[in-house]
């Protein structure tokens, strides 16, 4: 059998909390929505915003930064691939669908409290697979769209 591909690339921001929990085998497990926006001009040539949520899942040591360093609004640059799960709904019987993004790497970017920056600068703590690192990121100050006239408005949370 041929050998596919299945690999997300997300550019985007938390839209709450992550939630944290372990398994019975000690597993660190966690679970947040990332949402990504794209601007189409609709018929009439007005800019549209539209938004996109993403489920995401992350294990062990990544789980374990995002507990300690990802809140609301965090925005991130997310490597990993989709996966549906299936369960049978113990109320109904109905079959549940739910679809998400395993996190096989992950950058916190921008700037950011708390992660070891000073203000006026930024650090970005890079996860892939169970591994961490600490690498440098532009300045939150430098703004690169400040030419296209997107701001904090345009964020969908």
């Amino acid at each position: 059998m041929a050998k596919g591909v299945n690999k997300v690339i997300l550019l985007g921001n938390v839209g709450k909390d992550p939630e944290i929990r372990s398994t019975t085998g000690g597993t660190t497990v966690a679970s947040f929505s990332l949402a990504t926006a794209d601007r189409v001009k609709d018929q009439q040539g007005t800019w549209q915003d539209r938004t996109e949520w993403h489920n995401l899942v992350a294990f062990n040591r990544t789980a374990e930064i995002v507990r300690d360093y990802v809140k609301k609004g965090t925005q991130l640059y997310i490597e990993g691939k989709i996966q549906t799960r299936s369960w049978d709904d113990k109320e109904s019987g109905q079959k549940k669908y739910r679809t998400e993004i395993l996190v096989n790497e992950m950058s916190l970017l921008g700037g950011g409290q708390g992660r070891g920056g000073s203000e006026g600068s930024t650090g970005g703590y890079s996860s892939r697979s169970s591994t961490a690192s600490f690498d440098q990121r532009t300045p939150a100050s430098q703004n690169d769209y400040a030419d296209q006239g997107i701001t904090d408005d345009d964020i969908p949370f």
